[in-house]
């Protein structure tokens, strides 16, 4: 469990409009979880009775500082946002299952604060010189320069990480990409 919570910190990266490198998700313990965020899913459950006896999504926000994950949030209650990747090699050195659609996740604020109840909707493996502009638009949350601001932000953040464990990073790459749907906004 601790490396699928590693990896799923990993995937749901948040990226600025600028070429800066992505920066891991904050996952929040059981001890530090909101009670917006409790009380987000006991009103998606009493409206949606059949998941009453599933367990409390992971709850999490976007990148490691307030602005970006604020405005990360933001553009998931916005619906702009719609998409995350990580690389498929975090999967495989964790031994971990790939996401599963129907996944659902809950999306705070930088101060734990639920915002949105996100559902995966689609996952598929994709080498990095083969991502669309059309996905890139959905995890950007912009249709200006879409790929290319995806490319900059997600080449940056992965050779980061991958020099921190001695490798290096090429354009075949495998990408997990979620495309996910903001099914209950606060």
């Amino acid at each position: 469990m601790k490396y699928i919570t590693i990896i799923l910190l990993l995937i749901f990266t948040g990226c600025k409009n600028e070429t800066r490198p992505e920066i891991q998700t904050e996952a929040l313990t059981e001890n530090e979880i909101d009670n917006s965020v409790y009380n987000m899913w006991q009103n998606y459950t009493a409206s949606h009775p059949e998941f009453q006896n599933v367990e409390l999504p992971e709850s999490w926000y976007f990148h490691n500082n307030k602005a970006d994950a604020n405005r990360l949030a933001n553009l998931v209650l916005s619906g702009k946002k719609q998409a995350a990747s990580g690389l498929y090699a975090w999967y495989k050195e964790a031994d971990a299952d790939l996401p599963k659609t129907g996944l659902k996740h809950i999306i705070t604020d930088f101060d734990g604060k639920a915002k949105a109840i996100i559902e995966i909707k689609k996952v598929d493996t994709i080498p990095f010189h083969k991502i669309s502009e059309a996905y890139a638009a959905l995890d950007m949350g912009t249709t200006t320069d879409p790929l290319q601001k995806w490319k900059n932000a997600h080449w940056d953040f992965f050779s980061t990480t991958m020099v921190e464990s001695g490798e290096t990073p090429t354009e075949d790459l495998l990408i997990v990409c979620e495309e996910f749907e903001t099914i209950w906004p606060e």
